[in-house]
Parts: structure tokens; sequence; C-alpha cells
């Protein structure tokens, strides 16, 4: 029984990455989509589409091989503007190089989206 289908998905996409895959299939949210839309725009993966296994909705997920770490971060720590810095410090391994995903009040983000509108969040996710 699956308790956290966003860990599981990162989980997979980590260890498909790993092996050498080209693509994955993991259960598909809302959560998912969103934050799939982001590594798309970041081009840490192609693409990705939804089907229906059965009653089921699936996620197919194209790889690029680029992510060399993505990770779902537990407990999801609140961050204020002023503490990114720590943060990034922590889970990115040098400047400009990944990205920390959030969730804000004003949806789904990246820690640069962040920082330009100047607002905070709880951190999701990295991926470099």
């Amino acid at each position: 029984m699956f308790m956290d289908r966003f860990a599981d998905a990162i989980n997979k996409i980590k260890t498909n990455e790993r092996i050498g895959r080209m693509e994955c299939t993991v259960y598909s949210t809302k959560l998912l989509k969103t934050v799939l839309d982001l590594m798309k725009k970041e081009s840490y993966i192609k693409d990705y589409e939804e089907f229906s296994d059965k009653r089921i909705k699936r996620l197919r997920i194209v790889l690029s091989n680029k992510i060399n770490s993505i990770g779902v971060i537990k407990p999801r720590y609140a961050v204020q503007r002023e503490m990114m810095q720590k943060y990034e410090s922590r889970y990115i391994p040098s400047k400009d190089f990944g990205i920390l995903i959030l969730t804000t009040p004003y949806g789904i983000m990246t820690h640069r989206e962040a920082r330009e509108k100047k607002i905070g969040g709880r951190l999701l996710a990295y991926v470099y």
C-alpha cells in the first residue's frame, strides 16, 4: 500500500534515471503533474503524458538522463525568504546548479521564482 504517492514517484524517477531507462510510469496526482511541469520547464525531463490503466490514472514520463539526484524533503520545512540560502546550501551542491521546489500561496514554484517574487513557502523536493 502506498503511503505517499509523490515520494514514491520521485523515488521511481530517481531509480530509472540511475539505471539509464528512457521512461517510467507512476501514479498520477495533481501535485506530481505540477512538479513535472516545473521539471520540464527546467529541462530535467523531456515530457510526460497521462493515460488510464483500467480505472487508475498514470503518468508516462520521458526521461532526459540529466538528473544527477532528486529527492523529497521531509519534513516539509517552512522557509522564509531570508532563510532560503540555508536550505539551498543544504540540498543543492552549488549555486545555479539545481532547483528547490516550493509550495507557496501563489502556487508551486522553484526557489529562484520565489526569491524574485519575494515570498516564502514550504519545501517539497530538490533536483540537480
